[in-house]
């Protein structure tokens, strides 16, 4: 029912069958629901029962009023009796009790309790006694009904009904040749298909969807569903009862709530102790607190990038964890850092991330037009052609959310957006987050400003530990905690840290109207099916990688500083080479002579690629881990992902080893003959450069998956490089050196100078290393067509091992229920 009155919130209350009485539920709406005067959150009603919203006496009134049948069924009941609404009529004297019914009565009203804490001899004041209804509601209240009712996620109303038949196919699909047409971007043009079974029964079957078909939560290819069971094709969920499908469709309409979260790190300290609250639908919410006081934390057990020990996070009474291949689709995040490349123009930047999201059967034309929208609504569409480093900070922020709202979340997370802003781009930034919940969208922001709160519609508030201290309106926060300011009630918190603030919060009037029915409700069971598969993508792996490959060039194209670095320090490089004086160059010397440049030379040459190749890559993961998490929770391929990391910096590696031995090799002499490439000696050179240069590219990925921050890439750069200088076998003996050999074999420099020396016959135009064996010389350097296959194949091959322990280490940068 829409009700035309400002006092009334966009989604108020619900009246509701519970299975055997009604019940009316606010949804923690602003100005309250009322009975006799007296606000309630939960209760039961029954013919004659008058309920106010908005205001105790002249709100809205609905009177219930009982029908001349009784209700038969479910469906029945729910229309045996009729709310009428009366607005502006006054409120009746007495509570019309139908004591034969048993229904419940309103709670007593008392008025708030007001703290003035202040350290006393003992202690902090305590507080006074518990508030307690003197009727709590049924704990099955909310539970989606009866025993033996199918459960109900969201105890939502279906958004439309379609008749099954005996014998018939009924489709799913973007397309309009569909049966079953579901408008949604995330769904494929031809995505699913009920079908009937010769024993009567239905079944879902996928047809190669790029995003997947869901039977509770659980991506399937073919399943026989039922009563008990809910489809998830995009954003719409599918119930069969009898013979028709009921079609939920996900805007918004969806509750949220924490259970009893509580995260326990190595040993044994609880960073988050207990916390339960429930968000409204279509609500701005803000989670404030101090440092330390497990925001963070909480936040990423919200969105299942770090699930809680123990507890449920439950999207539409849906477990988020045990489903998180199907809801991820649903809720967006934007993290504290901005989550695109900041090189790229606001458009491009959408382009490619709507590329990822999307089907891969999704047109052009769509992907653009929903660009445009999203532009449009957060009012980006005159900055759209700028460099995302043209924005301002404000700005920046708005091209985050619009990324995540691509896919048209129900739910957005923010961590921290106003950081760093003025307070007039802070301004700007809740005012964005009051219109996203206006707009029918749920957002949770954590934040450290307290200048907006007034904009949000609930406020929790962390105490030190990870503990609730408050939940309820921002505007009676202050008057709760018994403080005028936000800085004297952060002030108490670190002052009196060993305070049961979760105790006197639940203590208090506020947390039986707010949250104290969270804890009452079970979550509902989930049927896991014995038939699972990994989720799908929604991007094939080779479209993925096709993307990244080309995003990535984009990148590198528009910052013009790394491309003249890319290109200068080879040439420096290889210049550094051409100052050593040498009579033989590269050659064999005179007879009865030695070259010992020749090594010299090689040595430069190759730390030289060692560096250029590290240097390509080891700020290339740390600087992109943000836009990488994200990315990988809504279905990007890790492999696909690292492979064309792979893919454009060793096109990149390879174009500076040619440059190196090019401007090296320009004024030395070679010898006349190669080992594999006989009429081309410095192209065999050239090509144990360019693998020196990708095997230690793939080093540098390696440390740039190790380290937290990309100011400790470069010390890590500098040892590597060194290191690689000792363990050459060029300085001294490394052969028969019992550990130091071992050693050696794990230094990418080491093969290169093997197979260089193999190509040049370095052991007879060199000095002997062992003078007291001149015969006994290095089994890498063996002149032999073999030997060099050898020193490749092991230098590339350490490549290869980097490239594992990179895919490996990427997943510590993922959520944790997605390694599960």
């Amino acid at each position: 029912m829409v009700l035309e009155d400002a006092r009334v919130s966009w989604r108020h209350a619900t009246v509701r069958w519970s299975g055997h009485s009604w019940l009316i539920e606010d949804h923690g709406s602003t100005n309250g629901t009322y009975v006799q005067g007296q606000r309630i959150h939960q209760m039961e009603i029954g013919p004659g029962s008058t309920v106010h919203l908005g205001n105790a006496t002249d709100g809205p009134r609905l009177n219930l009023a009982a029908a001349a049948a009784p209700a038969a069924d479910l469906y029945s009941a729910q229309t045996a009796m009729a709310p009428a609404v009366q607005p502006g009529q006054p409120a009746p004297q007495q509570y019309q009790q139908p004591g034969a019914q048993g229904w419940g009565q309103p709670a007593q009203a008392q008025p708030p309790q007001h703290y003035q804490p202040g350290p006393q001899q003992g202690g902090w004041q305590q507080p006074q006694q518990p508030y307690v209804p003197q009727q709590a509601a049924p704990a099955h209240a909310t539970s989606g009904g009866a025993a033996g009712t199918p459960p109900v996620y969201g105890d939502r109303s279906p958004t439309s009904f379609h008749q099954m038949a005996v014998g018939r196919v009924m489709r799913i699909g973007r397309s309009l040749d569909n049966e079953l047409v579901v408008s949604d971007l995330q769904v494929s043009r031809h995505h699913a298909e009920f079908r009937a079974t010769s024993d009567g029964r239905f079944e879902i079957v996928d047809l190669g969807s790029h995003n997947g078909t869901y039977v509770n939560g659980q991506p399937v290819r073919q399943q026989i569903i039922g009563p008990n069971d809910i489809v998830g094709v995009g954003h719409s969920t599918f119930r069969l009862v009898g013979d028709r499908l009921e079609e939920f469709v996900d805007t918004g309409d969806v509750s949220f709530s924490a259970r009893h979260l509580t995260v326990t790190v190595d040993g044994g300290k609880q960073i988050l102790k207990d916390v339960s609250f429930g968000v409204p639908e279509k609500s701005l919410i803000a989670v404030i607190g101090p440092s330390g006081s497990g925001k963070s934390t909480l936040l990423k057990a919200l969105t299942g990038y770090r699930p809680a020990n123990q507890g449920d996070v439950l999207y539409d009474n849906r477990n988020l964890y045990k489903q998180f291949a199907e809801l991820r689709q649903r809720i967006g995040l934007v993290p504290q850092d901005d989550i695109l490349h900041k090189e790229l123009t606001v458009r491009k930047a959408l382009r490619y991330a709507a590329k990822l999201r999307f089907p891969g059967d999704t047109a052009v034309s769509e992907r653009e037009a929903r660009i445009e929208e999203v532009l449009r609504e957060l009012k980006l569409d005159i900055h759209k052609d700028k460099k995302v480093t043209a924005l301002s900070g404000g700005q920046r922020k708005r091209v985050s959310v619009a990324l995540e709202l691509l896919t048209k979340p129900s739910l957005i997370f923010l961590d921290e957006p106003t950081s760093g802003l003025d307070p007039g781009m802070d301004r700007d930034v809740m005012q964005l987050l009051r219109g996203l919940a206006d707009d029918g969208r749920t957002v949770l922001v954590v934040t450290h400003s307290v200048a907006e709160l007034a904009l949000c519609d609930k406020l929790l508030v962390m105490a030190p530990g990870g503990s609730v201290a408050y939940f309820g309106p921002p505007e009676e926060a202050l008057n709760f905690f018994g403080y005028e300011t936000w800085a004297d009630v952060f002030s108490a918190f670190e002052n009196y840290r060993d305070y049961d603030w979760a105790g006197r919060w639940k203590g208090s009037q506020h947390y039986q109207m707010y949250a104290a029915d969270i804890d009452a409700v079970a979550p509902q069971s989930v049927h896991v099916q014995p038939q699972m598969v990994h989720p799908p993508k929604a991007q094939s792996w080779g479209s993925q990688l096709w993307t990244l490959v080309r995003r990535y060039c984009s990148v590198i194209a528009s910052d013009r500083g790394f491309i003249a670095l890319m290109l200068l320090l080879p040439a420096v490089l290889g210049g550094v080479s051409c100052v050593i004086p040498s009579d033989y160059g590269l050659a064999p010397p005179a007879p009865h002579h030695f070259n010992q440049d020749a090594g010299t030379i090689m040595l430069i040459l190759s730390v030289g690629a060692c560096f250029a190749g590290a240097a390509n890559s080891v700020r290339e993961l740390i600087k992109e881990r943000v836009i990488y998490e994200r990315e990988r929770a809504v279905g990007l391929s890790r492999s696909a992902y690292l492979m064309s990391k792979v893919i454009v910096l060793g096109v990149i590696t390879a174009v500076q080893g040619v440059l190196i031995t090019a401007i090296g090799f320009s004024v030395r002499k070679l010898p006349e003959h190669g080992v594999v490439i006989k009429n081309l000696p410095a192209a065999e050179l050239c090509l144990v450069i360019i693998a020196l240069g990708f095997t230690s590219m793939m080093i540098g990925l390696v440390i740039s998956s190790l380290v937290k921050t990309a100011e400790k890439t470069m010390p890590l750069l500098v040892m590597f490089a060194i290191v690689q200088v000792v363990f050459t076998g060029i300085m001294f003996k490394i052969y028969d050196s019992p550990g130091v050999e071992q050693v050696a074999w794990l230094m990418p420099s080491r093969w290169a100078i093997g197979a260089a020396g193999a190509s040049l016959n370095l052991s007879h135009i060199m000095a002997p290393m062992d003078k007291n064996n001149p015969n006994n010389l290095d089994p890498l350097w063996s002149h032999t067509a073999g030997q060099w296959s050898i020193d490749m194949v092991v230098l590339l091959l350490l490549g290869a091992a980097c490239g594992f322990v990179v895919a490996r280490l990427l997943r510590r940068h993922e959520p944790e229920v997605m390694r599960k």
